[in-house]
């Protein structure tokens, strides 16, 4: 079932009439089969876009279509959709079979039918063993595997997953990630999974959408939006350890940070956001052109030492293999000019992107990127406390 929304726009109204805009004209289209993460920061609106789709907030503007339907104004029970929420929201006083059951008994389906539609699904979702229990005799994994079961029973043509393995520890988030990738492969279902967790989402989705404050910054696949993101912060918000940003010009195809010399960059001459992933150092070799740095921190991470250092006034951190390094903290480090990511000072787009938009497309990336600048740079509550602190700390000394 493919599902398209257009021009989709959704504003909460709070009582003294202040507005947010919770999602913000946005245009997507999720293929049939397909699974696709909604990735953002927390309040980036995923979660209401998920809702929405569902049909649990109405649009303020835009339309909503499953297919060659348009169900933007229909009920969520008439939009055939199987919906997962983070808390699981199982019936505590039903077993598995009644928990999984529940949504047929309400479509009227013949019990028998019914029946062997929940064996079937549990079967599938590997609790065929457990229909008895109750959800208190569960492990979590196993109580959202119920949750997804029943979802699923009834046959939706969307299956929809808001934020459905976070209250699970590390190993079972793993474990059930490859199982929803297996369920979902089964069955075919276009589904839409809602989480903020980006190694989450990278390692199961067909593709991702990374929104913030309501729109969309980049879609495509998980690595190809790693590898090549359309604008900072998407580069950002992308990878751990994060990316190494700074500010740098490029002079007849080399890249300088001030007036170093640092590695050759082919691009237009100009001052750029520079970024550069830890993972994409390596030590080189021979006569390469590298950067000669002084370790201020090594440490082994496995089969891969990170290494800490500053370089002008930026502190970088570089990724790179252990056998690489022989005990040494002074060091020569490269990176592939492909590696080396530019974006535009006033708009955040990433050089390679900017001749594929509009004039129009432009202005509003550079728009909403000062808007995220100028937002950053208010100050925090945690700012804000550390200067009344200083203030009653200067008035203390001045009454003395």
């Amino acid at each position: 079932m493919e599902i398209r929304l257009e021009n989709l726009t959704k504003i909460f109204i709070d009582k003294q009439k202040n507005e947010t805009r919770a999602i913000d004209n946005l245009n997507v289209v999720i293929e049939s089969g397909k699974l696709v993460g909604l990735l953002g920061p927390s309040g980036c609106g995923k979660s209401t876009t998920l809702f929405a789709i569902a049909g649990l907030h109405d649009p303020t503007e835009g339309r909503i279509y499953f297919g060659e339907d348009d169900v933007t104004k229909l009920s969520p029970d008439k939009r055939g959709i199987g919906l997962v929420f983070q808390n699981y929201a199982l019936y505590p006083h039903m077993t598995v079979k009644q928990n999984i059951m529940f949504p047929l008994e309400n479509l009227k389906i013949p019990r028998e039918e019914a029946l062997e539609r929940t064996q079937d699904i549990a079967n599938l979702v590997g609790i065929g063993a457990l229909l008895e229990r109750k959800p208190a005799q569960l492990s979590g994994g196993q109580q959202q595997r119920v949750a997804i079961a029943r979802a699923l029973v009834k046959m939706p043509r969307v299956l929809l997953l808001d934020e459905p393995l976070s209250n699970l520890d590390a190993r079972l988030r793993l474990h059930m990630r490859e199982e929803i990738k297996r369920i979902q492969r089964e069955t075919g279902i276009t589904t839409i999974f809602v989480t903020h967790d980006q190694e989450e989402a990278m390692s199961i989705s067909d593709q991702i959408i990374i929104m913030e404050t309501g729109k969309e910054m980049q879609r495509g696949r998980p690595q190809d939006i790693y590898n090549y993101p359309n604008n900072i912060f998407v580069a950002k918000f992308l990878g751990n350890p994060p990316i190494n940003i700074f500010r740098g010009t490029v002079k007849n195809n080399y890249l300088y940070y001030g007036d170093q010399k640092i590695l050759p960059k082919v691009a237009p001459d100009g001052e750029y956001d520079v970024g550069i992933r830890p993972e994409d150092f390596r030590v080189a070799e021979g006569k390469e052109d590298s950067i000669n740095i002084q370790a201020l921190d090594v440490s082994v991470i496995g089969r891969d030492t990170m290494i800490k250092f500053v370089y002008g006034e930026s502190e970088v951190r570089a990724l790179v293999e252990s056998e690489s390094l022989n005990n040494v903290t002074e060091i020569n480090l490269t990176v592939k000019d492909e590696k080396i990511h530019l974006f535009d000072i006033e708009t955040g787009l990433s050089l390679a992107y900017m001749p594929q938009l509009t004039e129009e497309q432009i202005k509003m990336y550079g728009e909403h990127h000062q808007m995220m600048l100028a937002r950053d740079a208010e100050p925090t509550v945690d700012d804000a406390e550390a200067q009344l602190v200083q203030k009653k700390k200067r008035n203390k000394k001045s009454n003395k």
